[in-house]
């Protein structure tokens, strides 16, 4: 099994669509078996400044990382299909063990 992380921006876009929504449409049409969207409380991004967007007077969007998991084939047909739409982005990868 397989997880990949990918990284990005509360403000970022897929054509008119919030990334956020565009991604787990995504996955749901690559038929991974599970992810979940997390917003970060702080983070640092390509600027390489932090971002607290909880913070009074804050006008930073939150970090955002959707989670997911599958068999290796299905989660690289997936970041490989997301690849050829969307260029940009942090994705980390990693081998798991689903304990049930």
């Amino acid at each position: 099994m397989k997880q990949a992380s990918i990284f990005f921006d509360k403000d970022k876009y897929y054509s008119d669509k919030p990334m956020a929504d565009f991604l787990m449409e995504f996955l749901v049409d690559q038929g991974v078996i599970g992810a979940t969207l997390f917003r970060g409380e702080a983070g640092i991004g390509e600027n390489h400044q932090i971002k607290r967007p909880g913070r009074l007077f804050s006008f930073d969007d939150p970090p955002m990382v959707i989670t997911f998991v599958d068999e290796d084939e299905r989660v690289n047909k997936a970041l490989t299909e997301l690849r050829k739409k969307i260029k940009s982005g942090f994705i980390v990868v990693s081998q798991v063990e689903i304990w049930k």
